[in-house]
């Protein structure tokens, strides 16, 4: 299966965009390669067994979260996972792992991200990790990645799909930046979410509503985005 991409287009709509220098999912002082200008540069590609070892080092680069052996060999063979590779010169530069789940396997923290009326015939995607190697950030890679798994959960065949979303740490703030520029919004606030080097940290629940989803009708959820930003990111 080859992800729906335009590749060499989207590398040149990436590179001419002026939000283009904010592309990184991990906060880490960036080295500027010269940007990609062909679709011969970048190859997008699923994963596959073979991969478990460049993924595994990679995951251990980026993440603070350690994975445990099963997750490696799930997301490089089972077909549930749209686990997505950036590839430059035969190495990983990039991925993206996500799922397509039914909307009552949401976990219990994150059950109030749908209306109720939805729940019965809906399903939701759920981005586990993304990550790009410092050498490739901004230049778009991560937007690709994205754009790719975005792309398959709108597609006509994908329209019981009526959310995405995400954890995140609150400290970082680059991949809230970035996902904030591709429309998620802050959902919820989930205290002690993440153990860290054997310490909890707080996280968020980020939500990009598509196909004609939507967050539970209240009063009060359109405040509730500006009411967390203003408690634990400014």
């Amino acid at each position: 299966m080859v992800p729906s991409l335009d590749v060499e287009s989207s590398i040149q709509r990436y590179s001419n965009s002026k939000d283009s220098n904010r592309d990184n999912h991990v906060t880490t002082s960036p080295y500027l390669s010269p940007l990609f200008t062909s679709a011969a540069d970048l190859q997008l590609r699923f994963l596959c067994p073979s991969d478990i070892d460049q993924v595994k080092d990679l995951c251990k680069e980026w993440f603070p979260i350690q994975y445990p052996e099963a997750w490696y060999k799930d997301i490089t063979s089972d077909p549930r996972f749209y686990s997505l590779a950036a590839v430059y010169q035969s190495k990983l530069v990039g991925l993206l792992i996500a799922e397509v789940k039914q909307s009552d396997a949401i976990n219990k923290e994150d059950k109030g991200i749908l209306d109720g009326r939805m729940y019965s015939n809906c399903t939701v995607g759920y981005i586990l990790s993304l990550g790009v190697c410092s050498r490739f950030r901004r230049q778009g890679v991560a937007s690709l990645l994205l754009d790719s798994f975005l792309n398959h959960v709108t597609q006509s065949e994908n329209q019981t799909c009526k959310a995405i979303y995400l954890h995140v740490l609150t400290m970082n703030s680059a991949a809230i930046r970035f996902y904030e520029k591709h429309y998620f919004r802050l959902h919820s606030f989930l205290p002690y979410y993440y153990s860290v080097d054997g310490k909890c940290k707080d996280g968020f629940t980020y939500v990009l509503y598509i196909n004609g989803g939507h967050p539970p009708w209240g009063l009060l959820y359109p405040f509730l985005e500006k009411v967390l930003k203003y408690r634990f990111i400014h």
